[in-house]
């Protein structure tokens, strides 16, 4: 099967110091992937980098086969990725509906058009209705972005980013700042709006990695020094003293 995200050798340095050290990984179609490692280990740059935010420095990056390598966000997206941020990224004076519905307007093939009113595109606001209802933002749609809790900010975040239609989904730490019952629902949501997608994603929040995640790559210094399932990831000694703190022994 040809995988969702498949990353050849890459590399990236920013001025002349080197960050993403000759990274290869696949990443199947279907699953949730996280990917871990202290910080300063590279992950959001390495999103970056997949999102087309920054160039590679050498190295190829593929997306469900095609080399989009070199292409800029907006195209990369348009081939069905799409991202959330670490920090929340909504328009705030916005209404809830307003700002999923801009994400759902090029999905469905309107561009550009200063005639004609996006309150008459009954598939538009039937795409966003349906949005709101699995956010459970439905009571809020006509209420300002930036009056929302922090924890419905995220979920809108994360309702944006899917709203489009793209089947990769990358969110860089979504339940960062979130009390133990926000983040629980955070991590439903996700189950649910990614269901039958790909999904990558930064986390530093172990039991949310452990709970939603398939497979896991460890990053450290630029570098993956681990890829594997949950209960391989947790058992191996080399993973425990570069990440967990947990010093090798030896007999």
């Amino acid at each position: 099967m040809t995988p969702a995200i498949e990353l050849v050798d890459v590399h990236k340095d920013f001025g002349g110091t080197p960050i993403i050290r000759g990274v290869s990984l696949a990443i199947e179609a279907g699953t949730r992937q996280a990917l871990i490692g202290p910080n300063g280990a590279g992950k959001s740059t390495l999103f970056n980098l997949i999102t087309g935010k920054h160039a590679v420095s050498r190295g190829r990056i593929r997306l469900k086969g095609e080399d989009i390598t070199g292409l800029r966000p907006y195209a990369i997206n348009r081939r069905g990725l799409s991202r959330s941020f670490q920090v929340t990224n909504i328009f705030p004076w916005l209404s809830v509906l307003e700002n999923v519905r801009c994400s759902v307007l090029w999905a469905l093939g309107y561009r550009y058009s200063f005639w004609q009113r996006v309150e008459r595109a009954r598939d538009v606001q039937e795409r966003a209705d349906a949005v709101l209802e699995q956010l459970n933002l439905t009571a809020r749609r006509h209420v300002p972005a930036g009056v929302l809790s922090y924890a419905e900010q995220r979920a809108l975040e994360i309702g944006i980013t899917i709203a489009g239609g793209a089947d990769v989904i990358l969110l860089d730490e979504p339940t960062s700042g979130m009390s133990r019952s926000e983040t629980e629902q955070v991590v439903q949501l996700i189950r649910e709006v990614t269901a039958g997608k790909t999904l990558v994603m930064v986390e530093h929040d172990m039991s949310v990695v452990f709970d939603l995640a398939d497979r896991i790559a460890v990053l450290v210094y630029g570098e993956v020094i681990a890829h594997d399932t949950p209960e391989r990831i947790r058992a191996s000694a080399a993973v425990q003293e570069a990440y967990l703190g947990v010093p090798q022994t030896t007999g």
